[in-house]
């Protein structure tokens, strides 16, 4: 049954006359009257009393009005939600960060909720590799991972990060290149264990090596905040992003690193065929580079 049938039954019911409905309906008399007949043909009968002074619903189209109105009302709120969902306004969208973009991500969910409130957000933190596998077998759309990304998905860049000394106040870890080193040796790590950081253990365990310094690890621990408590109570000094001083306690101090190796871009990556009203609506929020 077409669906213009029973809104030309719906519209005809709602108003004294054909006529009436018509104008509604943007029709004229002769083909919202040909619409009324051609549902009655199917229905197998009258729906409608027609005289000089208007219309008036039979036994029959009393009966059927209301799943009429229903299914009229139903389709509509069909037609809304799908240009909603196909404008970006509407929808599902699972964002991965990692510890270079812990204040990034967070803030440009915020920014796209605010905006499209009708899209539901998830954001999970984790590293850049288990981000680029879940893009690509299809669990999470956006991914904030290290650059460079592989070939087969799509990316920007969204930030520039450091590698950074956080020490207990006190400590006070040389600003000179050339003391650094030896600064390291004298000091015991504490380390974000490899599997939670895998890009950050091997970068900093290459900046190490490039050092000339050995220093002795004391304890690794599964997450950042941990690491920086840690280093708050003074059992060692890390090694860790410059971004994650915002997330650092009270009594940990952050040195930025310098030379080779001591800094690394963070992009946004997705899957080129994933690339969805909702993904497509989230990237065009998203601040240039040269804005942060």
């Amino acid at each position: 049954m077409e669906l213009r049938l029973l809104r030309a039954f719906v519209h005809a019911a709602r108003e004294t006359t054909f006529s009436g409905a018509a104008i509604t309906l943007s029709l004229t008399q002769p083909a919202l009257t040909k619409q009324i007949q051609q549902l009655e043909a199917i229905v197998g009968t009258s729906l409608f009393h027609r005289g000089r002074h208007g219309s008036e619903l039979t036994a029959a189209g009393l009966a059927l009005l209301d799943d009429a109105r229903e299914i009229v009302d139903l389709a509509a709120r069909f037609d809304a939600r799908a240009k909603r969902v196909a404008g970006g306004e509407e929808g599902r969208l699972t964002v991965g960060f990692g510890l270079s973009s812990i204040t990034v991500a967070p803030r440009a969910v915020a920014a796209f909720r605010a905006k499209t409130p009708g899209v539901s957000v998830s954001l999970e933190d984790m590293s850049s590799s288990a981000q680029l596998e879940l893009v690509r077998n299809g669990r999470l759309d956006i991914a904030f991972a290290r650059l460079p990304i592989p070939v087969d998905l799509h990316s920007v860049p969204v930030l520039t990060d450091h590698l950074a000394i956080a020490h207990p106040t006190g400590w006070e870890a040389p600003r000179n290149d050339r003391l650094l080193a030896e600064w390291l040796d004298r000091h015991p790590l504490v380390r974000l264990s490899a599997s939670r950081g895998p890009g950050l253990a091997a970068q900093t365990s290459r900046f190490i090596v490039a050092l000339g310094a050995q220093p002795a690890a004391i304890q690794d621990a599964d997450d950042l905040q941990t690491v920086l408590a840690l280093v708050a109570a003074g059992v060692g000094f890390a090694i860790v992003p410059e971004s994650a001083g915002i997330v650092a306690p009270p009594r940990v101090e952050m040195v930025r690193l310098s030379g080779r190796g001591a800094s690394w871009s963070v992009g946004v990556a997705w899957r080129p065929d994933n690339e969805t009203p909702v993904v497509r609506g989230f990237l065009d929020e998203l601040e240039p580079p040269g804005g942060r």
